[in-house]
């Protein structure tokens, strides 16, 4: 978005430095058709007299009242200079408003521009001058016809003296006042003043031609016009020395209004004084050419180098914005562009407007997405806000709870779930963290006030549960007849310790149903060993009872055996069904399988007993 008073500053000042019409005046003419007439309208404005400058707004306003309200008729290249100073010294402010506002962390989409009351003083009074200039426009434009009108009169009254000899010869001192008459009516209408001063160049030569009483006379004004027009051929001439090329082109169309109004030299002399005047004209001319070409140059320039910055902007807007740090970023370099432009003078007048609205339409455009960016990032920021908001009135109602398992729960769950909302502005961010987090605190030092007792007898529980462990894998080393019982006492004991850390309490319940495991693992085995044996020595006895009795005990054990087989292949198959996504799960499923290994071991022993009865049978 190109700043809005570039935008004012355009259509405020775009008539202050129009480059002066560069319309050479050749001055080709021979004298008996002199250049066209330059009235004060037609002419450029003259910069010969430095222009006062003003520093504040106030300055600019006090001279446009001093205007508005006197009989002045204001020229038109102060009025600009007014204006353009004015606006310059109010942008020039509302710049710095805006820039001390965005250095202080204002939100740039929100800033608003203040209504600034001397610019609606100037504003009226610049209606008044407005008004008053063109109604000085109208009454110079009914002077220009009357005076017209009045010269056409003089013209008429010429003619009729030039008709004959003697008509030229009584009317002389009437050709004189009708001369002087003529040099004292101002501006005509432009676009009448050649035709007019042709016309009036032939009657007065056709006059003088044909007056031949008062010769003397005749002669005399011949003579005393070579000396005015010589006297201007020297100013002309001296103009070439003149600095200021646009104050000595302005003196050169004075001398040539000079030139017209003087009458004619003899007639051998006028090709040789207009020559003389001319060559001095042409001199002044070519300089005021070679500026106004240096200026077209100049503009030609600064086409070139707003052209780079269309360019260089454009390429800008067209990179992409993935959040709010690279809006600002090319934010930050368009505003820098945008200021150069402003260092940089006009381009050519049919150029001008173009790439200025070449140049607004992308910085528009940029600034025009950028504003839809955060607008949505505004909405965004309100509904995390409010989540963010609930969160706090939430921590907040649990702060003095003393419920310290579910509270700290709910607590934890409202952290995770601050942590998945997104971004709000900072200011209220940090406000909203501060209170969230205070109230968490509040919660959680209590607790481990409440705790501290806790959680020293549950560090001693821990160490005599350890203990307990050591003791339990001791056994395993040094198996002794009474085992069992001692692992029965053992576990009496562990199971009578209360709580132990909530850290430590899945490490050691492994450690402890290991050791039980292997030590159960080991009992089977002596206790199977020692069964078969004895079974061994049993049968033995029963073969001296009789077959039929080995066949009874056999049959017994196949029984038994297809029973066992029958249980392990169910405890099998619900264990493929069981879910073991929790704790209590697992250990439902630690339980079958040890339930199927001691099926194992004991459907291994039966086996064992019916090889024994088999190896009897044998015998």
């Amino acid at each position: 978005m190109m700043d809005s008073q570039d935008n004012i500053l355009q259509e405020e000042i775009k008539d202050e430095n129009k480059v002066v019409d560069t319309t050479e005046v050749t001055n080709e003419q021979p004298e008996t058709e002199p250049a066209a007439e330059v009235t004060a309208e037609q002419a450029p404005v003259s910069v010969s007299e430095p222009r006062k400058l003003y520093t504040t707004k106030e300055e600019v306003l006090e001279r446009v009242k001093e205007i508005a309200h006197s009989e002045e008729v204001p020229a038109k290249d102060e009025v600009d200079q007014l204006k353009t100073t004015f606006y310059k010294l109010l942008f020039t402010e509302r710049d710095a408003q805006q820039k001390a506002y965005l250095e202080a962390g204002g939100d740039p989409e929100t800033y608003q521009v203040l209504p600034d009351e001397t610019e609606e003083q100037f504003k009226a009074e610049w209606g008044i001058i407005k008004e008053k200039r063109a109604k000085a426009f109208l009454k110079q434009e009914e002077e220009k016809q009357e005076n017209l009108k009045k010269k056409l009169e003089i013209i008429e009254q010429l003619k009729a003296m030039a008709t004959s000899p003697d008509e030229a010869n009584k009317s002389y001192n009437e050709f004189k006042a009708l001369q002087q008459a003529w040099k004292e009516i101002k501006a005509v209408p432009a676009e009448k003043a050649n035709e007019l001063w042709r016309n009036y160049q032939l009657y007065v030569e056709q006059y003088y031609d044909l007056l031949n009483l008062n010769r003397e006379a005749r002669e005399y004004d011949f003579k005393k016009n070579l000396e005015l027009k010589t006297k201007l051929c020297e100013a002309a001439e001296k103009l070439a020395e003149e600095a200021d090329v646009i104050s000595a082109f302005h003196q050169l169309q004075e001398l040539h209004q000079q030139y017209r109004e003087i009458g004619p030299v003899a007639k051998e002399l006028r090709e040789q004084v207009w020559a003389r005047f001319k060559a001095a004209s042409t001199v002044i001319n070519k300089k005021h050419q070679q500026h106004f070409e240096g200026l077209r140059a100049k503009e030609e320039e600064n086409l070139a180098r707003k052209t780079a910055l269309c360019e260089k902007v454009e390429a800008i807007a067209q990179e992409e914005n993935k959040g709010a740090s690279d809006w600002e970023k090319h934010t930050k370099q368009i505003i820098e562009i945008q200021n150069e432009w402003k260092t940089i003078g006009f381009a050519p007048q049919k150029m001008n407007v173009k790439i200025f609205e070449r140049f607004r339409a992308t910085c528009d455009d940029f600034f025009g997405r950028k504003a839809e960016f955060f607008k949505a990032l505004k909405s965004r920021f309100a509904e995390n806000t409010k989540r963010k908001r609930e969160l706090v009135e939430k921590a907040k109602a649990l702060a003095e709870s003393t419920e310290w398992k579910s509270t700290s729960d709910k607590l934890i769950n409202m952290q995770k779930e601050w942590k998945t909302i997104g971004m709000v502005p900072k200011k209220v961010g940090d406000q909203l963290w501060n209170e969230f987090i205070t109230a968490c605190n509040h919660f959680f030092e209590a607790r481990n006030a409440a705790n501290a007792g806790t959680r020293s007898s549950e560090h001693q529980n821990l160490s005599q549960k350890r203990d307990i462990i050591a003791q339990l894998r001791a056994l395993l080393d040094n198996a002794a007849d009474n085992v069992q019982e001692t692992v029965q006492q053992l576990m009496n004991q562990y199971n009578q310790i209360g709580h132990v850390p909530f850290k430590e309490k899945d490490k050691l319940y492994k450690e402890y149903h290991d050791v039980l495991d292997a030590i159960y693992k080991q009992l089977n085995i002596s206790v199977s060993r020692q069964r078969l044996d004895n079974f061994k020595h049993s049968i033995k006895n029963m073969a001296k009872q009789g077959e039929e009795l080995l066949d009874n005990e056999r049959s017994r054990l196949m029984r038994r055996y297809e029973q066992l087989k029958s249980e392990i292949t169910t405890y099998e198959n619900n264990l493929g069904f069981l879910n073991v996504s929790s704790k209590k799960g697992n250990s439902l499923i630690d339980e079958m399988n040890k339930k199927v290994d001691k099926l194992k071991d004991d459907l291994e022993l039966v086996r064992q007993k019916i090889k024994a009865i088999d190896a009897e049978n044998n015998n």
